[in-house]
């Protein structure tokens, strides 16, 4: 009976080094916290501000600080900043993470059916996948949306479509790498089907590549999505950190607050996002950890 080698078990006992390695790094773990915290700020959104973020509540323009009930200020209409933002951060994560998800299944699927067949099916998908890439993203986004009303499921599906090409790459490559490995080869001696072999051997082994790219590709979806939002792309319904932005644009000069607090929240998020990527693929690298 052949046994599986020792690469195929490495994966499944390295998640907890790699969590000791990234909370021994001082900007992994910031970026985490950074994270956990607007996490918690979508979590706790219809709680701490119960009801409509585009309700008018108040005296508009209120300055940051002006009332207590609204710290952060209100804006030309009497809405309450803060609880835009707290909102914000739940439509923001949301668009995020589904479009990275979206991204990543299609990119996966196509990177490791032509990173281990091979052949004239690799370079179909090879010639398929650098055609998207040859279309401006953003602009592909636009044109989604332009088909129907902007909504936050339309808005994460076209993101989502047009971010796969980045993930095919990396998982082609990768399955280009392990598809001769030993454990491979022993799965083949053992009668593994093809799908079985790509999803139960090769695929866990190419997880480290993935899941740090998973976070750059979060980051970006984020700041498309604002883009968007700022543009007047967004869902009209729903709240964004693009959408506060791209609201209180016009008053840059009088109320600077309307377009610098969203911003900043939007900053903070994207670096908590990098910072931990940069984080993972220290965890990840074992040249990295021996330093």
């Amino acid at each position: 009976m052949t046994v599986i080698p020792e690469p195929h078990l490495a994966t499944r006992a390295r998640p907890r080094s790699v969590l000791r390695q990234l909370l021994r790094n001082p900007a992994g773990v910031v970026g985490l916290l950074i994270l956990l915290a607007v996490m918690l700020m979508a979590v706790s959104a219809p709680w701490i501000f119960p009801g409509d973020p585009l309700d008018m509540i108040a005296t508009p323009l209120l300055l940051p600080g002006a009332e207590a009930t609204y710290p952060l200020g209100t804006d030309a209409m009497g809405r309450d900043v803060m609880a835009g933002i707290f909102h914000g951060a739940r439509v923001s994560l949301l668009i995020g993470v589904s479009a990275t998800v979206i991204g990543l299944v299609i990119g996966i699927l196509i990177g490791s059916i032509g990173g281990y067949f091979g052949g004239i099916t690799d370079n179909i998908l090879v010639r398929f996948t650098v055609l998207f890439q040859t279309m401006p993203s953003f602009l592909l986004v636009i044109i989604l949306l332009a088909i129907s009303t902007p909504s936050v499921t339309l808005i994460a599906l076209s993101i989502g479509i047009t971010s796969w090409p980045t993930v095919a790459r990396l998982v082609r490559a990768e399955f280009r790498t392990l598809r001769n490995a030993e454990f491979v080869l022993a799965a083949r001696t053992e009668g593994f089907s093809s799908w079985r072999i790509i999803f139960q051997e090769i695929l866990p082994n190419a997880l480290p590549a993935i899941i740090v790219t998973s976070s750059v590709m979060v980051a970006s979806a984020i700041l498309m999505e604002s883009a968007l939002s700022f543009l007047g792309l967004g869902d009209p319904n729903k709240v964004s950190w693009g959408f506060l932005i791209g609201s209180g644009r016009e008053m840059l000069r009088s109320a600077w607050y309307l377009t610098a607090e969203p911003g900043l929240a939007l900053v903070i998020t994207i670096l908590g996002l990098n910072l931990l990527g940069d984080a993972l693929n220290d965890a990840f690298n074992p040249r990295l950890r021996e330093r």
